[in-house]
């Protein structure tokens, strides 16, 4: 670990193609709408070194653009990608809800314990995204990334952070562009120290 603390900016995608629903890993593109939510997002800001993302288009196009930009250097991780829905991808919470009110119902108040049909469970997701997150801290120790990635993925970060139990996933709900910063210290012993700080403008 690097005697300079890492600062990690994630970036949540803007509105895809299609409006809200469980998407999970369908591969829509941003919208227009989507495309300016994230371009507003980061106007005027140059301070990163480096670009890390999800390989889904949703994330990865608009990374492309930043790289390209900046002239700085992308990854495009696979590990960052959304939470699988399994069945329920591609539906919106009302079509759920009239044709399984009471396995959406269950979802809700536990996620953890009433995966849909063929979903990914949640502690699977958070152990994928934990180890992408600390290989990205390992490979990266000192400098200023920018993380594109998902809601899901951003709520088990949070809870990384904070250090909240993985009951308290839905507790978060990040809007389409919003940006939260992770600044990471390294401690006497060489353990790591996670800190939720204020991104600015």
């Amino acid at each position: 670990m690097s005697d300079q603390p890492t600062i990690i900016d994630i970036i949540r995608h803007g509105e895809p193609v299609g409006g809200s629903k469980y998407r999970g890993q369908i591969d829509d593109p941003l919208s227009e709408k989507g495309w300016q939510q994230m371009r507003d997002a980061v106007d005027g800001r140059d301070e990163w070194q480096h670009i890390v993302s999800s390989d889904l288009s949703r994330c990865a196009a608009f990374a492309h653009e930043v790289s390209q930009r900046l002239g700085i250097g992308l990854e495009l991780e696979s590990q960052f990608r959304e939470v699988g829905f399994g069945s329920w991808e591609g539906k919106t919470a009302k079509e759920l809800l009239e044709a399984d009110p009471e396995g959406t119902a269950a979802f809700w108040r536990d996620p953890i314990n009433n995966t849909p049909a063929g979903a990914e469970p949640l502690r699977d997701f958070q152990q994928r995204i934990v180890t992408a997150w600390n290989g990205l801290i390992e490979r990266h120790a000192g400098r200023h990334i920018l993380l594109v990635g998902h809601a899901g993925m951003m709520r088990i970060l949070l809870l990384n952070a904070l250090g909240l139990p993985l009951e308290s996933f839905y507790r978060f709900d990040p809007r389409n562009a919003s940006i939260v910063r992770v600044r990471i210290d390294t401690g006497r012993y060489g353990e790591a120290f996670h800190q939720l700080v204020f991104p600015g403008p």
